[in-house]
């Protein structure tokens, strides 16, 4: 019996065909239309959840954000924002406290450092600001250490600025060093990425937070808002 020679030759043209001593000029379905046959494989998007508009396809809603919240999170950003919810719960209700120590460049004092904190202010978060806490002619560093000790969570405000004063191991960096001990602490990143960060602060970088390129001023307000919030301790708790 004659051998088909597909397996070996193939039946890509028709002369091969019709030199086949088993197929002659006998047609096959698949044999038929190898030359022109394409493949109809669909394989996942490596967008990380992202759409092609840029936007997060993608939300979350943490236990802890009222239904009524107009701020959508990532699930990132829900896993990153969690642990420091959890600790602030076991604290409970502390009214004698600020809500927030703000670490920041000196640099940004007066620029990106102050629209954070006036936006936290806005909506009723207490920040403890060295812009508005150290009076002039007290210690400085004693005057920080009474803030972080008077204040539930740090924010840490990472911009290029920042990230300079570490590298010179200044009073920033002495800030970030007292909040990563307490672990109590949420990076709010500007003008710069966590790779940017994690060459000169690993452990910084490793904790994962807010972006000004994913969201506003306002918006990043509104989450932090929300995560030190006490209302919710009853309800949500």
């Amino acid at each position: 019996m004659a051998q088909c020679t597909a397996p070996v030759q193939g039946h890509r043209t028709a002369s091969g065909r019709a030199n086949c001593p088993a197929c002659g000029g006998r047609s096959y379905g698949y044999y038929s239309n190898y030359n022109t046959y394409t493949p109809n494989y669909s394989y996942p998007s490596s967008g990380g959840g992202r759409s092609s508009t840029g936007g997060s396809s993608r939300t979350s809603r943490p236990r802890w954000s009222p239904s009524s919240s107009t701020a959508t999170y990532s699930p990132s950003e829900v896993r990153a924002l969690t642990p420091v919810r959890e600790a602030i719960e076991a604290q409970g209700a502390l009214p004698d406290r600020y809500d927030l120590f703000l670490c920041h460049a000196w640099d940004d004092r007066r620029g990106t450092a102050k629209e954070l904190h006036d936006a936290l202010e806005e909506i009723g978060v207490t920040v403890w600001f060295s812009e508005k806490n150290v009076v002039l002619g007290t210690p400085l560093m004693r005057e920080i250490d009474r803030g972080l000790a008077k204040s539930r969570a740090g924010l840490v405000l990472v911009t290029p600025a920042f990230v300079k004063r570490l590298k010179a191991a200044g009073v920033a960096d002495k800030e970030l060093s007292a909040l990563l001990a307490r672990d109590l602490l949420v990076p709010v990143v500007h003008e710069i990425t966590y790779e940017e960060l994690r060459d000169e602060s690993p452990l910084l970088a490793s904790r994962s937070g807010l972006d000004t390129a994913e969201d506003t001023m306002e918006q990043i307000a509104l989450k932090i808002s929300e995560l030190v919030s006490t209302d919710a301790f009853d309800t949500n708790a």
